[in-house]
């Protein structure tokens, strides 16, 4: 409901914008009616000042670094909660009570196998695959295994997809991974908690016993709930694009996955550990800063500063004390990408540049180094963050199925082409 309304004066002529008020953030003018109305419409390249839907679930305030799940900050779930409390939360709205979550928890753990005939699709990717790419062609395939649950106007089906998706996910993220190092496929246990089971899949092998270390489980669990929504981002206005044609739950997961694939989006944190190796040394930072500091260098610092957050970014500060704990639990004191990751670090807190332009570490930074420390390649970087927003995406997607205001998206454009034109036969031309 709008209760304030804009003028907007076009040559003689005036038209009303009703106003309308969130909980929190600014107001936003309805335009819907102006193209109707006025014959004339919006420009705005990214969609940066366009609302393009209303949601209940994520909300950030980039000036003042807040970000909230279903109203509760994200600095209070990470310390409190867990990934799949939180899955819960976005899904369905409030916290679970403990029968709820006890439910919830079985629900996931019983769906983390992946049908048997999975296993040999993944033999028609290339052995060098990137994981992503694997990841993209197999939860794409998912609607091909699972046609029980791809009617997206029934309520159960879009239910039992959600669940698929959210055990699923890691058990294909892990068999990527397995299957780009030769290694055998390992699979899920269901007396494993939702990050120690993602570890196990990826780490352990049939020749010996593998202990998951509950430390390096809750740090990779934090990484989880830190990635699990973020408002409306690229990949999440891909989903909620891709689902408002009625595409089937599988296929606009695959679509969110491959658009978070972009370095700039989902790849920034494998990019900034490529750029930390490629300092080398904790000597040649200088060096780097200075580029960085040149406009006329095409070089950028990648995992500093946010196109959201114009103040530190909440979730980096929560992932600062997991790599903290991660590095001195793993004893890592001479990596040298680590070691230039931390002085890094410590120059950007301090240097009147960084500080003035708030290009503060931020989550990317931080989430690179400590599954580094665990591990992992940057190729499984952006795997881990689409296993992580998965259900951030089936929130958006099932709110947006739910919305009575929904309609297929159709972006207009601003066209700037030849005006029309009379085709020649080519011997004319």
């Amino acid at each position: 409901m709008a209760d304030k309304i804009a003028k907007l004066r076009i040559d003689d002529s005036e038209y009303d914008l009703p106003v309308m008020s969130p909980t929190q953030g600014p107001d936003v003018l309805d335009i819907r009616k102006l193209y109707g109305q006025a014959d004339v419409f919006t420009f705005d390249p990214g969609f940066t000042s366009t609302a393009s839907c209303e949601s209940k679930i994520t909300y950030i305030d980039g000036d003042k670094g807040e970000l909230w799940y279903r109203g509760y900050p994200i600095e209070q779930l990470a310390a409190k909660s867990h990934y799949l409390e939180v899955c819960y939360l976005l899904l369905y709205g409030e916290l679970p009570t403990q029968q709820q979550m006890e439910d919830f928890e079985t629900r996931v753990t019983r769906h983390t196998m992946v049908h048997e005939q999975m296993h040999n699709f993944f033999r028609g990717f290339r052995r060098d695959a990137h994981p992503m790419a694997t990841l993209v062609g197999v939860i794409g395939a998912m609607s091909a295994f699972y046609h029980d649950s791809t009617d997206v106007n029934d309520p159960w089906q879009r239910e039992v997809a959600a669940i698929r998706l959210i055990a699923k996910v890691p058990t294909i993220a892990a068999m990527a991974y397995k299957y780009s190092i030769g290694q055998p496929f390992v699979y899920p246990r269901n007396d494993l908690d939702y990050a120690s089971n993602f570890l196990h899949m990826c780490f352990s092998v049939p020749a010996e016993k593998y202990e998951v270390d509950p430390a390096l489980a809750r740090a990779m669990d934090r990484i989880f709930t830190l990635h699990a929504d973020h408002e409306q981002n690229a990949s999440t206005s891909t989903v909620r694009l891709a689902g408002s044609s009625g595409a089937n739950p599988f296929a606009c997961i695959a679509a969110g996955i491959a658009c978070l694939w972009g370095p700039a989006h989902g790849g920034a944190n494998q990019a900034c550990l490529e750029m930390l190796r490629e300092i080398g040394t904790v000597d040649r930072i200088p060096e780097y800063i200075a580029k960085a500091k040149d406009k006329s260098d095409p070089f950028k610092l990648m995992g500093f500063g946010h196109r959201v957050y114009k103040n530190f970014d909440p979730r980096a500060k929560v992932m600062k004390e997991s790599a903290d704990e991660v590095l001195d639990l793993l004893g890592i004191k001479d990596n040298p990408t680590l070691q230039v990751a931390k002085e890094l670090e410590k120059i950007a807190l301090e240097d009147p540049y960084f500080i003035e332009k708030k290009l503060y570490p931020n989550v990317d930074f931080y989430s690179g180094i400590i599954l580094e420390a665990m591990g992992f390649p940057t190729s499984m970087f952006t795997p881990i963050f689409a296993l992580s927003r998965t259900v951030g995406w089936i929130a958006q997607w099932k709110e947006m199925i739910g919305d009575p205001q929904n309609k297929i998206g159709r972006p207009r454009q601003l066209y700037v082409g030849n005006d029309k034109r009379d085709y020649k036969d080519v011997a004319a031309r």
